[in-house]
């Protein structure tokens, strides 16, 4: 069985001519000399490199779309009818849902609360991530959760000012992005910074935590999207050359006359941005997180890593055991992007649901020999209030939370398409010429439309005024969220996070219950079912 097709799909744009494909190369399995087009191959005899990345950047998000051989819905949540945890009594007029605690706690010496077990991917240098930040931000901030600030937003920073020795003295896009968050934010969540190598070298975190008052930084390792640094596309000559200038690696290469020529005369369009590739040491690390901690005063320190290796997963957990890493973000093969490279997402990486079982495994051991085990959190793919309970629950105690990339964004462009067309305004662009009838059949005001609207109403006062309504959009989505997951919880009679076991999922295929090391649905409770039949 063929588990991902390739030769064409939606985020490149592309698509085959028949509907018969040869599955292993998604060539058309009659393809015609005479073709019109376009599948991968027949753009990229033109575009050529194009067609590497999910189109239009700027304006798209993308998600991998293998289908693996065991994810979450091989697993079922349990219920019970017996007893409660953690709540005084259990009986219907006590034991309700909406009791359900959902606050987290992670971190080390300065821990965060947030309202639901949730935070956002890494929102850094990619377009949409700018145009959208104040929803993005607006709206973490009022739900109570934790926000990260992705890589490269400095570096890329047209009005970035240096010191003479290369260092940022200021940037006025970073100070933006935190700034709104910290003005939002009401006792829940924290606004956390990630660096990568360029970020390490202009210095940011010394700048964010100095000048901007961040009180956490993210080390970067790697995401699930893709196994190389972070991209981005570049539209004009200029900024390719500024980029270069500031040490990035952009391709094709704006300095090359050739290069330059192409550029001019429109058969190259656009450039692309890279990252270098980052590389592990146990010293370096542990010396860099003592560093940001003692010299720089940050309060949490946390670590990103991607869909590598159990060689690489171990060290992530090991050494952050060591160094008393705050929060350990794990990401897995199949999440979300701004901008990766297409086969990649699809073809790399282990997928979440594996690298889950795997860094359990990990956290366990080292819990076993009596060592420290840093909180951590799990990315890649998840987006409905079961998804955040299976992780919980399969990854309990050691996971704290679920990281959403793409499934936190949506609510920001939904509502920003919303304001502009009930209020005009050039913040966002304009998408939509009038609400789509899916929206128009609740009504034709932001009162009508937002189910949550009141209740903000209630709380902000007339500074709801001042809050985008991608971000009311946002707290709308994870007031649904958080709504589910109580529901969920209530019925798993477990009222607090922290009273979710891994007995509360079961495993529902011999694979997963092989992988995960869950009980398959057929002998959990067994035992117990057969004592009070022959009791």
């Amino acid at each position: 069985m063929n588990l991902q097709q390739p030769g064409s799909n939606d985020a490149l744009e592309t698509r085959n001519r028949s509907k018969d494909v040869a599955p292993q190369s998604g060539i058309c399995t009659r393809c015609l000399d005479s073709c019109t087009g376009s599948c991968d191959v027949f753009k990229a005899s033109f575009r050529g490199r194009e067609v590497i990345y999910p189109v239009p950047f700027g304006s798209v998000t993308a998600g991998g779309d293998k289908k693996y051989p065991v994810d979450y819905s091989h697993l079922n949540i349990m219920g019970y009818a017996l007893g409660a945890k953690a709540i005084d009594q259990a009986n219907p007029d006590k034991a309700i849902f909406p009791e359900v605690d959902t606050t987290a706690v992670y971190g080390h010496t300065h821990p965060i609360r947030m309202r639901m077990p949730i935070f956002t991917g890494a929102l850094g240098s990619t377009d949409i991530a700018r145009k959208y930040w104040k929803s993005f931000a607006v709206g973490a901030a009022v739900s109570g959760i934790s926000l990260v600030v992705g890589e490269n937003v400095c570096g890329i920073d047209p009005a970035l000012e240096l010191y003479p020795d290369g260092k940022v003295k200021r940037s006025p896009e970073m100070e933006r992005r935190v700034k709104l968050y910290q003005a939002w934010r009401d006792n829940y969540g924290d606004i956390i910074v990630q660096s990568n190598v360029e970020d390490m070298r202009l210095n940011v975190p010394d700048y964010v935590s100095t000048e901007l008052g961040v009180e956490a930084i993210e080390l970067k390792w790697g995401q699930g999207a893709k196994c190389i640094g972070g991209e981005i596309k570049v539209r004009d000559l200029e900024t390719a050359l500024l980029l270069q200038k500031r040490g990035y690696i952009v391709t094709p290469n704006p300095s090359n006359p050739a290069v330059q020529a192409a550029f001019r005369s429109g058969a190259i369009k656009e450039f692309e941005r890279h990252s270098r590739l980052g590389f592990i040491d146990k010293a370096e690390f542990l010396a860099t997180v003592e560093i940001l901690r003692r010299k720089l005063g940050v309060k949490r320190v946390t670590l990103k890593t991607g869909a590598y290796g159990p060689r690489e997963l171990a060290m992530a957990i090991k050494w952050s055991s060591e160094a008393r890493v705050d929060l350990v973000t794990i990401d897995g093969a199949g999440g979300g992007t701004g901008m990766s490279p297409w086969r990649m997402m699809e073809e790399w990486g282990i997928p979440t649901f594996y690298l889950q079982c795997l860094a359990y495994e990990c956290a366990r051991r080292l819990a076993t020999n009596g060592e420290w085990v840093p909180d951590l959190a799990m990315g890649g793919g998840f987006s409905t209030e079961d998804h955040i309970f299976k992780v919980l629950a399969m990854g309990s105690p050691y996971f704290k939370a679920v990281c959403m990339g793409r499934a936190l964004m949506i609510p920001g462009f939904v509502g920003s398409n919303i304001e502009r067309v009930l209020k005009g305004g050039s913040d966002t662009p304009r998408n939509w010429e009038k609400l789509p009838p899916g929206i128009a059949r609740y009504g034709q005001t932001v009162e009508q439309i937002f189910v949550t609207y009141e209740e903000l109403k209630e709380k902000w006062g007339e500074k709801l005024e001042q809050i985008p309504l991608g971000a009311i959009a946002m707290y709308t989505y994870i007031d649904k969220l958080r709504t589910g997951l109580t529901q969920f919880m209530a019925g798993a009679r477990s009222f607090r996070l922290d009273t979710l076991k891994r007995e509360d999922v079961i495993a529902l295929t011999e694979e997963a219950a092989r992988v995960s090391g869950i009980k398959n649905v057929m002998e959990t409770q067994r035992e117990v079912m057969l004592k009070i039949l022959e009791g």
